[in-house]
């Protein structure tokens, strides 16, 4: 699935999320903690040794700052020192539209995690990034 083309992005550092819209008037807010979590790195995607895993106990991460990467991505420098992920637009898309789903199958499989900090928030009305 081609995503829609990015129109406009923001880093909300004090609510600790990213607001990212799209062409097609989607607007999602992925908090800081579920970008952390949902890195496309090596280590948390699986392409090294051994099985996934999800770092967990995020709930305080921040963001430092974000690199463009050419035409098509990020690369953002998280406060626990990870800054390898590339989240291309078309996966930060898929983030935004599955991202209750993968957040509740992610505490579902952390139960000790306990409630964060800042539950990722459901997609939001059009207009947010006009």
């Amino acid at each position: 699935m081609m995503a829609p083309h990015l129109t406009d992005i923001r880093l909300h550092k004090a609510s600790r999320q990213l607001e990212i819209c799209f062409e097609d008037q989607k607007t999602f807010h992925l908090s800081f903690e579920f970008l952390r979590v949902f890195s496309p790195s090596a280590e948390t995607r699986g392409h090294g040794p051994g099985p996934v895993i999800l770092p967990r106990d995020k709930q305080e991460v921040g963001i430092l700052e974000i690199r463009p990467v050419g035409h098509y991505g990020i690369s953002p420098t998280f406060t626990d020192g990870h800054q390898s992920g590339i989240y291309t637009f078309e996966y930060l898309y898929e983030l935004g539209l599955h991202q209750d789903r993968l957040w509740a199958e992610y505490q579902a499989q952390n139960p000790e995690q306990g409630a964060p900090s800042t539950r990722p928030p459901c997609q939001t009305p059009p207009g947010d990034c006009s």
